[in-house]
């Protein structure tokens, strides 16, 4: 991380400089995103034998996929944004991703529950941190114009490598119980096999230059300023901030526990539907940020108070009933709730995005996106998964743990509906209603 700071890293660049856009470069920080992706996301599928193989609960494995994942990105999300904005991300962004590796290795090693916290937490903190840093990369590798092609192609990496997690996971399983390595359970050789190859990515991410900041407008590093700015915005922020949350939270719950639902309530194994569950995610992740973003579009041109927000409003209405997947009485009403539960939180997400790159001022919306990602990692990420189990042993033990999921997803489905209602209500009509 001191690497990272070292002075001389920013370097100004005037906006109206003619720069070509490095593809080489967005294609590998893009490869980077799916291995990310992959490697947060494996452990889903596998979790069930990780569970079995080290005797736990589903308590205990709510807080790896909960708290572990969601904890050290809400701790170092405001410190990482200031070292984005001021110091080398690619010295960064090598260290983050080393940290992923060296916690997808150690999660194969794992012997109980706080080796396997600590193991996921490493992974968690190097995938997740990562995006931020190459986005601000991207943006300096491209002209302006180039921009948005070069997001879809970073968007397309994230979803492909939450898709082939589960493909790959499911292969695995089955090649590796036929074929051990070191007689290695199959979800632990997963793990080492990914990490082996995440490292393998590390050595071109040595010879990828800093590109020069382009765009900078003022160098301040004061943090006051601009929490006092998106505190004066709090009757439309908090509101969305709300939306947001429950959507994460709804969608979090349901990654983490569609694989023991299909398990345990519809008798199938991941080799069974791995397949079909990556391209769920695949499907939903890329049609979801292309409605979402037509539909930001759509009802900005409307001008009419808060038709930003819009699209996030009818997608989370029409999401509720959907959070009823895991308590359907067949595998292909699982499928299809599942399917548009998942669409509907990549629409919001999308436009939320959109709503605040749109509204909020440049020099606030670092620190607001940031605001957003603590909150989100703490409330979302962090409880989501333990809510669940906590409903469960409620209602009798683990066997009710369907039940626990579709009333969690209802619930907070409610309270994002809520949420974005409100703050459509609160939307300024343009930027400068916040002057």
């Amino acid at each position: 991380m001191s690497a990272a700071l070292q002075p001389g890293a920013i370097a100004d660049a005037s906006p109206a400089q003619t720069r070509r856009t490095v593809w080489s470069a967005v294609l590998l920080l893009a490869a980077v995103l799916f291995a990310g992706g992959m490697i947060r996301t494996v452990f889903s599928p596998l979790q069930e034998a990780a569970k079995l193989d080290l005797r736990l609960s589903d308590f205990a494995i709510s807080l790896v996929q909960g708290l572990a994942t969601g904890a050290p990105v809400a701790l170092v999300s405001i410190p990482l944004a200031w070292v984005i904005d001021h110091g080398r991300r690619v010295r960064l962004l090598v260290c983050l991703f080393a940290v992923c590796v060296i916690g997808t290795v150690w999660t194969g090693f794992a012997t109980g529950l706080v080796s396997l916290f600590l193991a996921r937490m490493l992974s968690a903190l190097g995938a997740g941190c990562a995006l931020p840093v190459i986005i601000s990369l991207v943006a300096d590798l491209c002209a302006p114009d180039r921009r948005g092609r070069a997001m879809v192609v970073l968007g397309l990496g994230t979803y492909a490598g939450a898709a082939a997690a589960f493909v790959l996971a499911g292969l695995l399983l089955t090649a590796l119980a036929q074929h051990p390595i070191a007689a290695m359970a199959p979800w632990r050789a997963t793990h080492l096999l990914l990490g082996v190859a995440g490292t393998l990515l590390l050595f071109p991410l040595f010879f990828l230059r800093e590109p020069p900041r382009h765009e900078v407008e003022q160098q301040t590093t004061a943090l006051g300023p601009t929490l006092r700015a998106l505190w004066a915005k709090r009757a439309f922020l908090l509101p969305l901030f709300a939306g947001q949350i429950g959507v994460s939270m709804a969608d979090t719950a349901a990654g983490i526990w569609a694989t023991p639902v299909l398990i345990r309530s519809y008798h199938l194994q991941p080799a069974a539907f791995a397949g079909w569950v990556g391209a769920i995610l695949f499907v939903a992740g890329v049609l979801g940020s292309v409605l979402g973003g037509f539909g930001a579009d759509l009802g900005q041109k409307t001008g009419r108070r808060g038709g930003l927000l819009f699209g996030a409003v009818v997608a989370t209405a029409l999401g509720i009933p959907t959070a009823l997947f895991p308590v359907m009485p067949s595998i292909a009403g699982f499928q299809l709730m599942f399917f548009f539960l998942l669409l509907a939180g990549t629409i919001t997400s999308m436009v939320a995005s959109t709503t605040v790159a749109v509204l909020i001022p440049n020099e606030e919306r670092g620190a607001c996106m940031a605001a957003f990602t603590v909150i989100s990692a703490i409330i979302g990420a962090s409880l989501a998964p333990t809510i669940v189990t906590l409903g469960s042993a409620a209602l009798g033990g683990e066997r009710h743990l369907p039940t626990s999921l579709a009333a969690t997803g209802l619930v907070t489905g409610v309270i994002s509906l809520a949420g974005y209602a409100v703050a459509m209500r609160n939307t300024p009509k343009s930027a400068t209603e916040w002057r």
